[in-house]
């Protein structure tokens, strides 16, 4: 029987608290598109893309109408393009050019999977396309970019730290004129997932489907009402209300990617169950720990609150769905997030808190605006941090940070958007070059070691 209350529940989550489909993502494999020919490998692609999401947008639109959920963003993953590019002959842009037209055509927001894998080294197809980020993703406007520097399995290519701090500044510099949005679209992962639904790290691995889609789920301000409701709860209490929020917002996304995979005639891939933010008062990861008892998200406890919504978020959505993968748990991204904004701001939150605070997170340092003039090898140190916590801890974290060029700390930068606006945040000055031009292999740990 149909539960009124849960209906009526669902509506005022949608209506009040921002509840939505953060993404459905199409997944598409390029590996049959290869040929010697740039050319035509580009065209193959093009043709391949718009062939299998023609359709992408127009049924998103026909289930938010239907069951009156938003979808806020249809995107695209591919192959990554490394792997596409190596056997041809020419300039890997040809490929981010292809990629964009298709976006443009199949009317998706984003595109994902520029992408290479350079854990345990390069190949040459590898190199060529990381030296072209910078120049492929200042002539784009839906491309996304990222590289996988990093495994447990593997270790850390501390080579491929130090090219990607030069990638990142670059591309920054280049996009210098548009608020440095390059980097925006930008991100350098340690244990990268092959069914990540979400921007900028997407990208279709090598082990998916021909064509899948995967489902990126959101409600940071469902979770925030639910535990105003219970001000007197302990925390114990508050970690079950969270699995049972968890636990609606997913089936939600279950819904909609059974649905689209049905009509669009692909596999249903995974449902990923993160709390994605968005600058909007009321979509904020930040704001949800504040209300389990922080005064400022950045101040003492902000790491165990956190770990403590990212374990129930996990614990709920797997209930929900037996299709549960990409990131899931809890994003922390701030200039996406009204109340990590807030926090930076006010210098309750600072970048070393959140290294903390990746450690037991969803993903790692997301959209972080840095100094303009910080430079390319500290941010390779601050990728190394990053891909040591996802190393030794067998998780995926991330780096996504804009230097603003011309800009200093405290400052803020603009992208407008879903990727939202930031201050300037402060840097450790002190140099890291003499580690990072070390290069070698960072040698994987002892859990690695599993067969």
């Amino acid at each position: 029987m149909v539960n009124t209350g849960d209906i009526l529940e669902t509506i005022k989550m949608i209506q009040e608290e921002n509840l939505d489909i953060r993404t459905i993502t199409m997944g598409i494999s390029l590996i049959d598109c290869i040929d010697p020919d740039i050319d035509k490998a580009c065209e193959k692609v093009y043709k391949k893309i718009t062939s299998y999401a023609k359709n992408l947008v127009k049924v998103g639109e026909e289930i938010e109408k239907e069951y009156g959920i938003p979808i806020i963003n249809k995107r695209i993953s591919v192959t990554p393009i490394a792997i596409i590019s190596a056997a041809s002959k020419g300039n890997p842009v040809k490929f981010a050019l292809a990629l964009e037209k298709a976006a443009i055509d199949c009317n998706v927001n984003f595109i994902g999977g520029y992408s290479a894998l350079v854990q345990k080294g390069f190949s040459v197809g590898d190199k060529e396309l990381i030296l072209s980020i910078p120049e492929a993703l200042s002539k784009t406007e839906r491309v996304c970019a990222s590289v996988n520097i990093g495994s447990t399995k593997a270790g850390i290519n501390l080579d491929a730290c130090k090219l990607m701090g030069q990638i990142v500044r670059k591309t920054s510099e280049i996009t210098a004129d548009r608020n440095c949005l390059g980097s925006a679209k930008l991100v350098v992962f340690c244990n990268a997932p092959e069914d990540n639904p979400f921007m900028a790290g997407a990208f279709h691995g090598v082990g998916e489907p021909e064509c899948v889609i995967n489902v990126g789920v959101s409600g940071p301000g469902v979770v925030k009402a639910a535990i105003a409701k219970a001000p007197e709860a302990n925390i114990t209490e508050i970690a079950d209300i969270i699995k049972k929020t968890a636990f609606k917002i997913t089936r939600m996304g279950q819904l909609v990617g059974t649905e689209a995979s049905k009509r669009l005639g692909v596999p249903f891939g995974i449902v990923d169950l993160s709390l994605a933010p968005t600058p909007a008062v009321g979509d904020s990861v930040a704001h949800i720990l504040e209300e389990m008892g922080l005064e400022k998200c950045g101040t003492h406890g902000t790491t165990a609150t956190l770990a403590i919504l990212n374990d129930a978020v996990k614990k709920g959505g797997v209930m929900a769905s037996s299709k549960v993968g990409g990131l899931s748990g809890a994003f922390i991204p701030v200039t996406e997030d009204a109340g990590m904004i807030d926090a930076a701001r006010c210098e309750a939150l600072l970048l070393e808190k959140l290294e903390a605070m990746t450690a037991v997170c969803s993903v790692g340092l997301d959209m972080i605006v840095i100094p303009g003039e910080t430079p390319a090898e500290t941010i390779s140190a601050i990728i190394a941090d990053e891909a040591a916590i996802g190393m030794v801890n067998s998780k995926t974290t991330a780096v996504r940070v804009i230097p603003a060029i011309g800009k200093k700390e405290g400052e803020e930068l603009n992208f407008g958007g879903l990727l939202g606006y930031g201050p300037i945040m402060k840097v450790n000055s002190h140099s890291s070059a003499k580690f990072i031009n070390r290069g070698g292999q960072i040698p994987a740990p002892m859990q690695s070691l599993k067969n």
